[in-house]
C-alpha cells in the first residue's frame, strides 16, 4: 500500500511524481535521507501494484535495508554498470539547480551514483529552495588519518576565498563521532552563504584527506518541489525560480 498517514504532504507529493517517471525495466538510483525514503517506499508500492521490474542500487546501507525490506531488488553500482535515473533528495536546491547535500552523511555515495546516471531527479519540499547555496552546513567528507591537519587546510582555504572566521564543526551522534558507510568522518562548514560555489568546489576537492564535498555543482537535471497542498513544481535547469515564493509555500 502507498503511505499517507503522517507523512509530509509536501515530501509525500515530490515523491510520488518522482516514482511517476520511473518506467518498467529501469535501472535506478535510490537516494538518502527522509524524502528519499518516503520515495523508495511510493516506488516499492508501484513495484508491488504494477509488477515493474527494477534493478536499484541504493546511495547507503540504510537505504538498502530499507529498499530490500520493501521487495525491491538492490544489487551494487558495479553489478548494474550504468544507471537510468536516480531519485535522491536534497538539503538545499538553488536556481541553477546546484545543490548542497550530505545530511544524511552519505553524499559519497549519493555522487558517485549520480555521475553514474543519464538524469538526477531531486525530490524536497519548498524549504529546500534557497536564493543561494550556504544557510545549511556544508558536509565535507574526510580521513580520519591526519584529520586535524585536514580541518586546518580546510580553514586555510576558506579563509582565501574570504569565508574565513567560519565554524568547522565535526559532525557527531551524541558524545560520538559519526562514521560514514565508507568509514570516514563528517566535517560540517557552517557559512551561511557560498558566493561562488564553484571555486570553494575546487578548493575543497584540492585539498589532501578529503574524500567528498557535498556540493552537487551542473548534476541535477529536475527538482521536483512538492507542496503541503500535494501540488509539485518542476524546476528544469536553467529555468526562471521564484525561491522565494517556493520558500514561503513550506512556511
Amino acid at each position: 500500500m502507498s503511505q499517507s498517514s503522517g507523512v509530509d504532504p509536501a515530501k509525500l507529493a515530490a515523491a510520488r511524481a518522482a516514482v511517476a517517471l520511473v518506467e518498467d525495466g529501469m535501472k535506478l538510483g535510490l537516494g538518502t535521507g527522509s524524502t528519499a525514503a518516503i520515495m523508495v517506499r511510493e516506488l516499492a508500492a508501484r513495484v508491488t501494484a504494477e509488477g515493474l521490474t527494477l534493478r536499484c542500487a541504493a546511495t547507503s546501507q540504510a537505504t538498502a535495508d530499507l529498499a530490500q525490506s520493501l521487495g525491491l531488488k538492490v544489487e551494487s553500482l558495479d553489478e548494474i554498470g550504468w544507471l537510468d535515473m536516480t531519485i535522491d533528495g536534497a538539503d538545499e536546491v538553488d536556481p541553477d539547480l546546484h545543490l548542497i547535500k550530505g545530511g544524511g552523511a552519505a553524499h559519497l555515495r549519493e555522487k558517485i551514483v549520480a555521475a553514474a546516471s543519464d538524469r538526477m531527479v531531486v525530490v524536497a519540499d519548498p524549504g529546500k529552495v534557497v536564493e543561494t547555496l550556504g544557510a545549511f552546513p556544508l558536509p565535507v567528507e574526510v580521513l580520519g588519518f591526519g584529520f586535524e591537519t585536514t580541518r586546518k587546510l580546510i580553514r586555510r582555504a576558506l579563509g582565501e576565498l574570504e569565508l574565513g572566521g567560519h565554524d568547522v564543526m565535526q559532525r557527531l551522534k551524541g558524545s560520538d563521532p559519526v562514521i560514514t558507510d565508507e568509514g570516514n568522518l563528517i566535517l560540517d562548514l557552517h557559512l551561511g552563504c557560498i558566493p561562488d560555489a564553484p571555486a570553494l568546489a575546487r578548493a575543497l576537492a584540492a585539498i589532501p584527506g578529503v574524500v567528498e564535498h557535498g556540493l552537487f555543482l551542473g548534476m541535477c537535471d529536475l527538482a521536483i518541489i512538492g507542496r503541503k497542498d500535494g501540488t509539485v513544481v518542476e524546476l528544469a535547469r536553467d529555468a526562471d525560480i521564484d525561491a522565494d515564493l517556493l520558500a514561503n509555500e513550506g512556511e
